[in-house]
């Protein structure tokens, strides 16, 4: 007996030659419409904070180049530790090596912080500089997983995905989390991964790290056929239609739900993404302060205004990535004086721009990498990597402005006074927007799980 041929969704869905992009989508899964799972929900309790920019320095930037000033370190130069090193490194490390960099204190707050970034030395005063955060893996793989997702060791929910789940998105054409020029190793796209959350709540990556940021758009949103959107529509309800009758027949199915809401989503997008990812509106004295006019600067530059009108839209939760260019072994001088060149001028004008337009008050802006680098030499003039103690800062959303909270050791290797694990900084920044992280839970596998699992403390005292 002859069974009739199946024609399967997938099957159907390549062959079609319909719309949307030809209808290459799949990069698009795990996105909803406002009536859905990314509905904007309210916080749990009033909120400072609405929305987060993440400036991500893949690589680990040197606390003791940048923000954490010891003049101690300066004057035992070439010295060895005078205390033990941590029982696990990352390689083998000398004697004491002082900043090549000079630091100076600026603005109101007298902040400290080095020759490296002269223009975010302007706006110290809208920044709290934490200089005792610490973690607990010194390899960039789980480090940069412990700090995106609150693990180490296992695949979990990145913290932006925590935050759609939590919150939603503003707006129905976008999706609720960004995620610009990612990395594509050192755990790759579990960075941004919604794990066992619901796939709505996944980050759309634009681009990745080996594309400049002019040439990374958000994927698929571009109609290859010309169709009208009339007829696009027709073919959509046509797909959606077949999509609705599967999962009426098969019961329960989040990846097929998924779907059905990534095809209207981007459905949408292609009529809101065009004009956003377009900065042609956008003045010449705009461009000229992210540096988009020098080579340099333009790559980052074009990923922070591209942060801030995304904001401005609704998208709850953008991440910029310099990747992966902190990793300096050797050569500290040249590596990090190229990297903080690339990024100092687009930092300062994304805060100023914020400020400037009413945003920051309500735009939670993190800067930092997945840890730090160690005050003893690797090499002859390189840094290891350091997880005991490092630096990361936050601007507005209700942090202190002008404030530098916690210590490290005199010469800046272990975090030795309030301190703050990265389960503490989730948990705070979960607060500032209006969510309790013991309560932000989804069960799965027989328990709850939440981004701070059973750790967490909010640091109250950096909060305004």
């Amino acid at each position: 007996m002859n069974r009739p041929q199946t024609f399967s969704r997938r099957r159907m869905l390549q062959s079609s030659a319909a719309g949307f992009g030809s209808v290459a989508l799949s990069g698009l899964l795990g996105r909803e419409t406002q009536a859905g799972l990314l509905a904007a929900r309210e916080p749990q309790f009033p909120a400072r904070a609405k929305r987060i920019i993440f400036l991500f320095m893949h690589g680990g930037p040197s606390q003791v180049d940048t923000f954490d000033y010891k003049p101690q370190l300066e004057k035992d130069h070439g010295k060895p530790l005078p205390f033990p090193k941590p029982r696990v490194q990352s390689g083998a490390t000398g004697n004491l090596l002082k900043s090549p960099w000079k630091f100076h204190q600026y603005g109101e707050s007298g902040a400290w912080v080095s020759d490296l970034f002269p223009h975010i030395a302007g706006c110290v005063d809208d920044m709290c500089i934490v200089n005792s955060m610490h973690g607990s893996n010194s390899r960039h793989g789980a480090a940069l997983l412990e700090l995106h997702t609150g693990s180490d060791t296992f695949i979990r929910p990145s913290m932006g995905s925590w935050i759609t789940y939590g919150l939603g998105t503003e707006n129905e054409n976008l999706p609720g989390f960004i995620t610009i020029c990612p990395t594509m190793t050192h755990g790759g796209v579990n960075a941004f991964s919604s794990s066992f959350l619901p796939a709505d709540y996944a980050g759309t990556p634009i681009g990745n790290a080996s594309i400049p940021s002019d040439q990374a758009r958000i994927p698929f949103i571009e109609n290859a056929d010309g169709l009208p959107p009339d007829l696009q529509r027709a073919e959509l309800d046509f797909v959606q239609r077949m999509n609705r009758q599967r999962l009426r027949e098969d019961g329960s199915d989040g990846d097929l739900e998924a779907r059905i809401n990534s095809f209207e989503l981007a459905f949408r997008m292609q009529a809101a993404a065009p004009e956003l990812q377009s900065i042609s509106g956008e003045t010449p004295e705009t461009l000229k302060a992210y540096g988009l006019e020098n080579g340099p600067t333009k790559n980052f530059g074009r990923q922070c205004l591209m942060a801030r009108r995304f904001i401005e839209r609704g998208v709850r939760f953008v991440q910029c990535t310099h990747s992966y260019k902190w990793d300096q072994h050797g050569d500290l001088r040249n590596g990090h004086s190229g990297n903080a060149m690339e990024v100092d001028q687009p930092i300062s004008a994304l805060l100023k721009d914020l400020k400037a337009r009413g945003l920051l008050d309500e735009t939670l802006v993190l800067w930092g990498g997945e840890f730090g680098r160690t005050p003893v030499a690797q090499g002859d003039n390189g840094r290891d990597h350091n997880p005991q103690g490092y630096t990361m800062w936050m601007a507005g959303g209700g942090f202190r402005g002008g404030m530098t909270y916690g210590k490290t050791d005199e010469y800046g290797y272990y975090a030795v006074e309030d301190k703050v694990h990265l389960h503490d900084l989730h948990a705070t920044m979960l607060h500032q927007l209006g969510l309790d992280h013991t309560k932000l839970t989804y069960k799965f596998a027989g328990r709850d799980f939440r981004l701070t699992d059973i750790h967490g403390e909010i640091v109250h005292d950096i909060l305004g």
